[in-house]
């Protein structure tokens, strides 16, 4: 199998798999709330962010793979949560991974956090914004040097800031 059929397949299962894991709840709005540093009613979540970014930074969901225009951004800048603005991940650590979504190699500095995910049964390792929460998406030790990490990230769990990278 080639690398591209992998990234293909993976993809399709990715996207069953978030279809499979919204049928059966979950969501971060019940299970995170009051255990960071802003905490906000389910309520008021709904009125901040669009259906899609409340479907994935409070619930858990996964956008579809090569939607997000952050995908193929190559402005220098830092990206924060689309929830709360809090800095999570700097354009000198982005890198394209080719699986569909914006990959960076490393967050920011106290950007985000980390927990088990077992939504597909076996573990993997979740990406929250450290401030609020939010799912941003997950972390996999296939990226490049210099950690050897790539933080999938869901576009629509971020936003752009254009200026100097931060690092």
């Amino acid at each position: 199998m080639t690398r591209r059929e992998i990234l293909a397949a993976g993809t399709v299962f990715a996207g069953l798999a978030a279809g499979f894991g919204s049928l059966f709840g979950g969501g971060q709005a019940q299970g995170k709330e009051g255990k960071f540093p802003l905490s906000l009613p389910d309520e008021e979540w709904k009125k901040r962010l669009t259906p899609e970014q409340y479907a994935v930074l409070r619930q858990e969901g996964t956008e579809r793979p090569f939607t997000s225009p952050l995908n193929h951004n190559k402005e220098a800048g830092l990206y924060t949560c689309a929830g709360c603005d809090h800095p999570v991940y700097s354009s000198a650590t982005k890198f394209d991974s080719g699986t569909g979504w914006p990959s960076f190699w490393e967050a920011v500095a106290g950007g985000v956090g980390t927990s088990s995910d077992y939504k597909l049964l076996y573990p993997r390792t979740e990406v929250h914004c450290a401030n609020c929460g939010g799912h941003l998406g997950h972390v996999f030790d296939d990226g490049p040097k210099p950690t050897g990490m790539r933080h999938c990230i869901n576009g629509v769990a971020l936003s752009f800031k254009a200026g100097p990278a931060a690092s």
